[in-house]
């Protein structure tokens, strides 16, 4: 018996051994990962700041304006008070005489020999540009170059030395939760620093350019222009924008990505001016809809509404196309792809990949230069023949008319406008709901011309035969197009 226990004991031994022994490793793991991350994590931001604070700069800029050439905003004009206090202004104050007015802003220096970043509202309209560096010294700057688009400037100050400078970094790295450091001039309190993290990235605002990084470091009136940094005491930001209801820092700032910023800031080094690549099309999103009634299989790319004279037309782009690749990347929406058109060097020739009538076709266009195209409009499609009398047809909550010329008066439509005048939209109707109005004009259906009640009827039975649920249409409004997709149900 003694033996047959000894045994037994021998045979379940190594199990409890080894576990113990994993257990002990997992343990072990377990604090050196805790003793990493307490060394990733600074005790204090102290020796970043004391390095970067040299190259951040406060901004002064001084504007002489015009004064108030009467009471207007005090008094209605012709009140029987109007002489009284244009008399008052004249006894006590400029009156119409020119005054001077100060803004302030942050910016940072990006080279040694006085290159400065900052905000484009910064330095708008400026007459003077003053800056001062975080040791006392002051220079007056000189404007070389701004980008709206971007609210980006580039300023040149002339020193009798090397000046301390901040690299770039790679916003494309950065990640949501990582940490940064905001510096610049807020509310004019002088030189500060404020932390925080990466709240979110590729946010939109307003702009066509926009890539904001998201943060809840301290961003206040006075910030614009300054550097939002990582903590290898790179720029990945500037800080341009907040969200508040009431001016002041709330934990929402918007700093431009440094990706955006480095090929701006290149630009206006080199020409003084941006020079972006240009498709020439008119583009807007594919929906899921749309997807389906084109036989799209992925809900991705840039449909184009319209090309007008320009890179695209030249390249065989046609109204209806979908880009789904440019230059050889993927493109999930409109957003993306005039970011990668304008990134692009003007007189490039680039690949592009569109889904036609079910099928890819390939193009190389070759970029032109988007500043000098500003205001391109579409070509004249040549006149259509003009039918005798107007016909009209009630389909899919929409009261359709033949364009006649009467009718292109009281639209505003050029003279030689094709297409099917929208005479009455049923308010009930999926049409209303997806925004068509009386006024529209409809001038593709199922991605082919309609100029005729018939025509437009043929490509309802053709989309139907086709086993497609819905009907494509290319509706103008004021000229502008877009698509909209109906289902063949209504």
């Amino acid at each position: 018996m003694q033996r047959q226990a000894i045994a037994v004991s021998r045979q379940m031994s190594p199990a409890p051994f080894v576990r113990a022994l994993w257990l002990g490793a997992l343990g072990l793991a377990f604090v050196l990962v805790q003793a990493l991350m307490a060394q990733a994590r600074p005790e204090s931001l102290a020796p970043l700041a004391e390095t970067i604070s040299p190259s951040v700069v406060n901004i002064t800029t001084s504007t002489v304006v015009e004064g108030r050439t009467g009471p207007q905003g005090i008094v209605p004009e012709g009140s029987p008070f109007e002489d009284f206090f244009r008399e008052f202004q004249d006894r006590n104050g400029p009156g119409d005489r020119p005054r001077r007015s100060s803004a302030l802003g942050s910016g940072f220096v990006i080279s040694e020999d006085g290159f400065i970043v900052t905000n484009n509202h910064v330095i708008d309209g400026a007459d003077e540009i003053n800056i001062e560096f975080f040791n006392g010294d002051e220079l007056t700057a000189e404007l070389v170059g701004t980008d709206p688009n971007t609210d980006i400037a580039l300023l040149k100050v002339e020193a009798d030395g090397p000046l301390p400078f901040v690299p770039f970094g790679n916003s494309d790295e950065a990640r949501v939760g990582d940490w940064v450091v905001a510096m610049g001039n807020p509310l004019g309190q002088g030189f500060s620093v404020s932390a925080g993290i990466v709240s979110a990235r590729n946010r939109a605002l307003s702009g066509t350019y926009d890539d904001y990084i998201q943060t809840d470091a301290a961003i206040n009136r006075g910030n614009s222009g300054g550097p939002l940094f990582n903590m290898d005491g790179q720029v990945i930001g500037v800080n341009t924008a907040i969200l508040s209801p009431n001016g002041g820092s709330i934990g929402i700032g918007f700093s431009m990505a440094s990706n955006v910023v480095t090929r701006v800031v290149d630009q206006l080094q080199e020409f003084g001016e941006t020079r972006r690549g240009w498709l020439g099309v008119r583009i807007q999103d594919v929906t899921d809809d749309i997807a389906e009634a084109i036989g799209l299989e992925t809900v991705a790319g840039a449909l184009v509404t319209s090309v007008p004279e320009g890179p695209a037309l030249e390249a065989g782009m046609q109204d209806g196309d979908v880009i789904l690749s440019f230059a050889g990347v993927d493109v999930e929406d409109t957003r993306g792809l005039v970011r990668q058109v304008g990134n692009s060097p003007v007189g490039e020739t680039v690949r592009v990949v569109v889904f036609r009538e079910g099928e890819t076709v390939t193009l190389r266009v070759t970029l032109g230069r988007r500043e000098e195209a500003e205001g391109a409009v579409p070509a004249a499609a040549p006149a259509p023949d003009e039918p005798a009398e107007a016909e009209t047809k009630d389909v899919l909550g929409l009261t359709l008319s033949t364009l006649t010329d009467e009718l292109r008066e009281q639209l505003g439509a050029d003279a030689d406008q094709e297409g099917l005048a929208v005479v009455e939209v049923d308010e009930t109707s999926e049409a209303y709901e997806k925004g068509l109005r009386a006024g529209d004009i409809i001038t593709e259906a199922g991605q082919q011309k309609v100029n005729s009640i018939g025509e437009f009827e043929t490509r309802l039975e053709e989309v139907g035969e086709a086993g497609r649920k819905s009907l494509l249409l290319l509706v103008r409004r004021a000229g502008d197009p877009r698509f909209v997709a109906l289902s063949l149900a209504e």
